[in-house]
């Protein structure tokens, strides 16, 4: 009997499609940003927010298990550093509190999902 729930692709798992969904989001309200802001935070959070759908891709294809933790663990570090990137953008005031919190609770789900990855 085939599982129908296997995982056959890195788009089948929940934590990809989080992030995906994440950064498709954030580059919607990025284009909110001052423009002087184009080559710095802006470029940063979404290179940041990129980084961690695209380390869980890549991880997915790894046939180790040693290279998909490191890959997984690459897209957990890179979250952290969105969450650092998005409270800096709180603190300038180029995001309101709704976002602010929207994103984090965000970001915090997927951490959690890319640790039972």
């Amino acid at each position: 009997m085939e599982n129908k729930n296997k995982i056959k692709s890195f788009t089948d798992l929940i934590a990809w499609q989080k992030a995906h969904q994440l950064v498709l989001k954030v580059y919607k309200i990025v284009s909110n940003f001052p423009k002087e802001e184009i080559y710095g935070l802006f470029s940063q959070l979404k290179r940041a927010f990129i980084s961690v759908s695209s380390n869980l891709a890549e991880g997915f294809s790894r046939k180790t298990d040693k290279d998909k933790i490191q890959f997984y663990y690459i897209a957990l570090c890179s979250l952290t550093e969105v969450q650092n990137l998005i409270l800096i953008a709180y603190d300038l005031k180029f995001i309101d509190k709704k976002v602010f919190n929207d994103l984090a609770n965000s970001t915090i789900e997927i951490s959690k999902l890319i640790l039972i990855v």
